[in-house]
């Protein structure tokens, strides 16, 4: 019998490692949750940044990150989740994340998912009330979006985007890497279900950051102590907030001391009603369950 090339074998055995991770164990008890609307969501949410190529550092990196998201794949991490205790997944649209969607729940998946607005789903609100029939959670209108309108004066667009996500029937989501933000939605008392937190100000301008470092930066900027600056708008909100980027872009994890300190600061400055979203990304290693008990242990 011919043998297998060998870059064939080794992705034959990725995907073999990835489905016995998710099926060698038996499935961990949920994961301590919290109220979103009328669901029980777990107060660690699956992200998705990582299977859209948003790693936030080196092309290359993004290239390797889309190249092994393929939406089976993507399905046995979300399997993967649910074996580790996790009930929910938010992700950004994009047709590999729906592809992945549809696979898990034709193979029987149940986790709830939160829609981010990106792409098409933000450029054509008249998408909404598709994608809202397939029973999201909820729909968030996009950061990144969110926060250019905001510093454009354009926030009566976002406004009538939110409103296009409560005419369809499902939760309104409003997400944002800028504290600012929150500050004046929650002013103006607007009608909005749950937050979207981002711990890093991707929103700012050039001239804010050599204002504040002297000079510009190269790449994507992730200051100290920007999570303290967005926990402090979270827990002046009763809304529910979802805090994301708690690991700076994986950058607080490059150690299992970075990963734990970075959890435990998220859950001890969030609110007790609030959860977090990590993007994970297990092709080195079992994320999901590492970061499962890590929130398990830290939540309990």
């Amino acid at each position: 019998m011919k043998s297998l090339p060998a870059s064939r074998r080794g992705l034959f055995r990725a995907a073999a490692g990835l489905a016995l991770a998710g099926s060698a164990r038996p499935a961990a008890p949920t994961l301590p949750t919290v109220r979103l609307g009328k669901y029980e969501i777990t107060r660690l949410i699956l992200g998705s940044n990582p299977f859209n190529g948003y790693c936030y550092a080196l092309p290359s990196l993004s290239e390797h990150m889309k190249e092994w998201s393929t939406p089976e794949r993507i399905t046995g991490v979300l399997r993967q989740a649910l074996d580790n205790g996790i009930n929910t997944w938010q992700f950004g649209y994009s047709e590999r994340c729906m592809d992945a969607l549809k696979l898990h729940q034709s193979q029987g998946g149940r986790l709830q998912w939160i829609l981010l607005s990106s792409g098409p789903a933000g450029d054509n609100p008249a998408m909404v009330a598709e994608l809202a029939k397939l029973k999201p959670i909820g729909i968030a209108h996009h950061g990144g979006v969110t926060d250019r309108r905001f510093r454009a004066g354009q926030m009566d667009k976002v406004r009538d985007f939110l409103k296009v996500v409560r005419d369809s029937g499902v939760m309104v989501g409003l997400s944002t890497h800028l504290p600012a933000v929150i500050e004046h939605v929650e002013q103006q008392n607007w009608d909005v279900d749950f937050y979207m937190t981002c711990f890093y100000q991707f929103g700012r301008t050039s001239e804010d950051l050599r204002r504040l470092v002297g000079e510009l930066p190269v790449g994507t900027t992730f200051l100290e102590g920007d999570p303290a600056r967005m926990c402090r708008v979270i827990r002046q909100t009763r809304r529910p907030c979802l805090a994301f980027k708690i690991l700076a872009a994986g950058r607080a994890a490059e150690s299992a001391k970075g990963l734990e300190q970075a959890f435990r600061f998220a859950f001890e400055n969030i609110k007790p009603q609030d959860a977090v979203i990590v993007g994970m990304y297990p092709r080195f290693k079992d994320e999901v369950r590492e970061n499962a008990e890590l929130a398990r242990r830290i939540c309990s």
